[in-house]
């Protein structure tokens, strides 16, 4: 018995999707769990798999094509069957017509029209002269009228454009019907959009207005084209809380005699280098790369630490955090910032990251939002730590409070083992008990 695959739907709001490329061929034979078509929707693009063994017998649908969820998109039937095209109400949003192999017949000739495109074809008051055939010998089949229906009836200038390339080209109030589409099916890509960008009038600089050209070159360039890659390629989401900090500055406070042996002030970034390792070892999937279609889950706290260069954002790595001592911690951070201004930072200081703290609370940012840095997964953003009326035991007082932002991957994450990570790291520094192991030298 024939099996009407239907489009899934992946996730409570998912409404459509666009069937990017078909994997499979009608007579193909294929099995349970093998990949059928890539489906892009607004969230993530994914396969849809074959619920089970046979024979594609029916492809209902064409590459470009954007169908509602709980369309019929292919049909599979057992070795030998033949089962009927299922009679299927397209419910397109917008479609692609595929391209026409064969010209119109000639005058006088009978046109080769199987009998149920031609009754589509007389239900939809659609002329068949008109319509080139791609069947053998040039027989106008279904999916030719259903194609020349779509684009008939394709709203003027309609186009298949991936949403980051939308809200670019609206950001910029760049008309995306003039913008030729590189992707599947001249599906507009974001890159089209700066193409269009860079080439359009409104690109052009009046030099008559300009003080300074600064061009994006070494290490600004670099970093330029990771944040860009960043955000056009992940589905990135931030999720932000207050914290507490008040004991953790006491704490703070507590250390200043104690480390000036040492020759070292402490400073509330100490602290939270070590209670960031302490959480991600209890939530390791925020410890994580994401490489094609696998996590990887690292074995070390490899924590990335953002800081300012002349020449850009730079980003050192302390090794194994989560098994430093609150004061190898802070020795550790201090000997990359020493080292990143001599200019004698290497790659291996560079490389291994697995999550990265960027903190702006020197210069009196509140909150923001973090960029990833792929192939991670996630990062912490830091604002200051200022004075403000809290309620604390049920009763209003001064606290010393923050706000701590984690930037995350969709694909890799769900919003909930990020929340319980923030949750950790809220504990840990509204309450510094759990770090007396840690005082001491490792």
């Amino acid at each position: 018995m024939a099996d009407n695959v239907m489009l899934p739907q992946w996730g409570m709001n998912m409404e459509e999707g666009t069937l990017v490329k078909w994997l499979v061929a009608e007579g193909d034979e294929i099995g349970k769990g093998q990949p059928l078509v890539e489906v892009e929707t607004s969230k993530i693009n994914s396969e849809l798999e074959s619920p089970t063994s046979g024979v594609i017998a029916h492809i209902m649908e064409t590459e470009g094509s954007t169908v509602k969820v709980g369309t019929v998109v292919v049909v599979i039937g057992a070795p030998g069957e033949n089962p009927p095209r299922p009679e299927v109400v397209s419910r397109r949003r917008a479609r692609t017509p595929r391209p026409r192999s064969s010209a119109p017949a000639a005058a006088g000739a009978r046109r080769q029209v199987t009998p149920v495109a031609r009754r589509l074809a007389q239900q939809n008051d659609l002329p068949l002269d008109d319509i080139s055939g791609t069947g053998p010998n040039g027989r106008v089949t279904e999916d030719d009228i259903r194609a020349a229906i779509a684009q008939r009836d394709k709203p003027a200038g309609r186009v298949q454009v991936v949403p980051a390339a939308r809200l670019l080209a609206r950001q910029n109030n760049i008309d995306i019907d003039d913008i030729e589409g590189t992707g599947p099916g001249g599906r507009i890509l974001v890159e089209d959009v700066e193409r269009e960008l860079a080439d359009s009038p409104a690109a052009a600089i009046n030099m008559d207005l300009v003080a300074e050209t600064v061009p994006l070159t070494g290490l600004r360039k670099t970093i330029s084209e990771r944040m860009a890659m960043s955000v056009h390629t992940m589905a990135q989401v931030t999720l932000t809380t207050e914290i507490d900090v008040t004991e953790l500055v006491a704490l703070r406070d507590s250390l200043l005699s104690e480390w000036r042996a040492h020759r070292l002030r402490p400073l509330d970034l100490d602290i939270m280098i070590v209670a960031v390792a302490d959480a991600l070892q209890k939530h390791p999937r925020l410890n994580a790369h994401l490489v094609g279609e696998n996590v990887h889950l690292l074995k070390d706290v490899n924590l990335g630490l953002a800081m300012a260069a002349p020449d850009g954002l730079m980003v050192p790595v302390l090794k194994d955090a989560a098994s430093l001592s609150l004061l190898d911690a802070a020795r550790g951070m201090r000997d990359l910032a020493d080292r990143m201004r001599k200019n004698t930072i290497t790659i291996d200081d560079m490389s291994g990251a697995g999550f990265t703290i960027t903190s702006l609370s020197s210069y009196d940012i509140d909150a923001f939002t973090p960029i990833i840095d792929p192939p991670q997964v996630a990062i912490l953003g830091l604002g200051r730590v200022t004075k403000k009326a809290a309620v604390h035991d049920d009763e209003i007082a001064i606290r010393s409070m923050m706000h701590a932002s984690v930037t995350f991957d969709h694909r890799a994450l769900d919003g909930v083992p990020v929340a319980e990570f923030m949750r950790t790291l809220k504990a840990n520094l509204e309450s510094t008990n759990w770090l007396e192991p840690k005082l001491g030298e490792s």
